[in-house]
């Protein structure tokens, strides 16, 4: 892996990460605000997203290394958690390798 890729994956996985937590946390929301239900099925709600979105995000953003720097760019391209654009600076060679699908 070229070190400029290096660099700008570290901020590139630094902006998924925000984005995946922005996520997250909307859905807890969402059933925070939720009209019905009792606080107790709220809060059962909220747990069960929490622990789901917290595996979810350990699969994508765990282990910073540059040998798992291509599969977490992939599986992170695959979530939609970064733009085509802000992969800018990245060679093409690493892009298409990490191209989703």
């Amino acid at each position: 892996m070229k070190e400029s890729d290096w660099k700008r994956f570290r901020k590139v996985k630094d902006i998924a990460l925000e984005r995946y937590c922005e996520e997250a946390l909307s859905d807890v929301e969402k059933v925070l605000f939720r009209e019905g239900g009792s606080f107790h099925e709220k809060y059962l709600s909220i747990y069960k997203l929490i622990e789901n979105a917290d595996k979810k995000l350990g699969l994508l953003f765990d282990g910073h290394s540059r040998s798992k720097a291509a599969m977490q760019l992939m599986l992170i391209r695959n979530e939609g958690l970064v733009a085509d654009n802000e992969l800018e600076g990245m060679s093409e060679e690493f892009i298409s390798s990490t191209k989703p699908g």
